[in-house]
């Protein structure tokens, strides 16, 4: 059974999703648990992240839904989040906040249905391939899919996403443990980086997206050959 998040303030249009959402469990024998919030700052007092989908209203009361939606991208990177709105150009500026779609007001079932079924099947991508961390603000979860390195820096780590940097206290060898499943390779003491983002290896660097990192001199043949075996696995996969 998946969590669904509705946060609307207005009750008939609450009201309408969850009809429609019941009318999905129906067609597709599929279960969910449906929780509603009247607004976005009730949604995040106390956040956890377990929703697989959230629908949120842009026009709301005490806090708006892309105010709530770049509040909720700083604790959970996984949640698929779907826009309600009553205009489209409101709706466009969601895709800032990796919005899978938005629904017009009032939803139409076909509509509400091909976008619930694309937000479904995104989460349930990323759902294998996150991990939660316990950052000041609380846990935070993180799809591996948008991470592309870790480093450790002072005695702080900083975990580098796509589009972000979350910054906490630990240590790298505990990270390399619970993303070794993941395929997270050590190039030197300071980071664990992610094959995926890896563009070229050269010398005594790795650029992994636009980042330049440095492969220590001891590290160095482990690290080619533990990279020549995921390239092997992950051409062998598809």
């Amino acid at each position: 059974m998946r969590n669904i998040a509705i946060v609307e303030d207005e009750d008939l249009a609450a009201q309408a999703l969850i009809d429609h959402i019941k009318q999905y469990e129906a067609q597709t024998g599929q279960s969910f648990q449906i929780f509603r919030f009247a607004n976005g700052a009730d949604f995040l007092q106390d956040y956890r992240a377990v929703y697989a989908v959230v629908f949120l209203d842009v026009q709301m009361p005490k806090m708006n839904g892309l105010e709530t939606a770049l509040q909720l991208r700083r604790c959970d990177k996984n949640v698929s989040i779907i826009f309600i709105t009553n205009l489209v150009q409101y709706a466009l500026k969601g895709y800032e906040v990796d919005a899978v779609s938005y629904l017009i007001k009032p939803v139409s079932y076909y509509d509400f249905s091909m976008k619930f079924k694309k937000a479904l099947d995104i989460y349930l991508l990323n759902e294998d391939r996150s991990f939660t961390v316990n950052t000041p603000g609380g846990l935070c979860r993180i799809s591996t899919d948008k991470l592309m390195y870790v480093e450790i820096m002072n005695h702080r780590l900083f975990y580098h996403l796509i589009d972000d940097v979350i910054e906490m206290t630990g240590v790298l060898s505990g990270v390399e443990q619970q993303l070794s499943r993941f395929g997270f390779l050590r190039c030197n003491k300071c980071y664990l980086v992610n094959p995926k983002f890896i563009v070229k290896v050269k010398g005594s660097t790795v650029q992994v997206g636009d980042n330049l990192l440095q492969i220590s001199r001891p590290r160095r043949a482990a690290f080619l050959a533990e990279l020549a075996n995921w390239y092997a696995g992950s051409a062998g996969g598809e």
